[in-house]
């Protein structure tokens, strides 16, 4: 897909960390972008900065997501591009023994299901409402009529202690997005999924920087932290090469995580 001044994109979770990065990386193909988020005020200094548009959007609710499409598209046009960025986790063990007092608990199942339903859900409430979006555009001149990229987690292959939800939820997405690719690929939408190792994003900026060291250190090579800038590379790529589809790629400097 050639990116250009024609071509709108939408970004999840596009107000900070990976997604942010990758708006930054569209806008400077010279693409209109759409910043969807809950952060207003981080989502709007983005946008702002971009020529864009700041959507405020609850991936889990259908009127949220609808209301966000509705404005992005008054502002830039029906999206080509899509990426889902938007996400969060958890920490809890399914089950387990107080050291205190010995008293046995298990994972809050309304806890699980508030990942399952922004992770996994979120996504794909966002995917079939874009693509739905694409089916109205003709095809480019290359035959392409849009490009969706996907953000799970190296814990859908390598899930640590505690993350039996956030695993789950981005399992989901690897599984779900071949048989989407193939759902789409008579209307020319490709549909790739970018698995993250240890980026140095929000989540992790609040660590200690022995914490975020020894993190890095973990890595095969380079021994760091990824950094943002490379994830929205990879996403560029799936967006701009033809031939990438239907594709769950690991973007890790070659982790494999241990239990914990």
């Amino acid at each position: 897909m050639k990116l250009d001044s024609t071509v709108s994109a939408v970004v999840t979770g596009g107000a900070s960390g990976l997604g942010a990065a990758t708006a930054r990386a569209l806008a400077a193909k010279g693409v209109k972008v759409a910043i969807f988020d809950l952060q207003e005020e981080k989502g709007k200094a983005i946008a702002e900065e971009l020529g864009g548009v700041f959507c405020e959007c609850n991936v889990t609710d259908d009127a949220s997501v609808d209301a966000a499409f509705e404005k992005a598209r008054a502002a830039i046009g029906q999206e080509r591009i899509l990426v889902n960025c938007a996400g969060t986790g958890n920490a809890i063990k399914t089950a387990s023994r107080s050291k205190e007092d010995g008293s046995i608990k298990h994972f809050p199942l309304d806890a699980f299901n508030w990942i399952i339903q922004i992770n996994l859900v979120g996504t794909f409430r966002c995917i079939a409402k874009s693509a739905a979006g694409m089916l109205t555009l003709d095809p480019m001149a290359d035959g392409e009529r849009g490009a969706i990229v996907n953000t799970a987690s190296v814990a859908a292959e390598d899930g640590q202690i505690g993350q039996a939800a956030y695993s789950a939820s981005k399992g989901g997405v690897v599984g779900m997005t071949l048989p989407i690719a193939r759902d789409l690929a008579s209307e020319s939408i490709r549909v790739n999924t970018i698995l993250p190792g240890i980026f140095d994003t929000p989540l992790l900026a609040g660590a200690p920087q022995n914490v975020r060291d020894a993190l890095g250190a973990s890595v095969l090579n380079p021994k760091r932290l990824g950094v943002p800038d490379e994830y929205a590379h990879l996403a560029l790529c799936m967006i701009e090469n033809g031939y990438f589809n239907g594709e769950d790629v690991r973007l890790d400097g070659g982790i494999r995580m241990g239990p914990r």
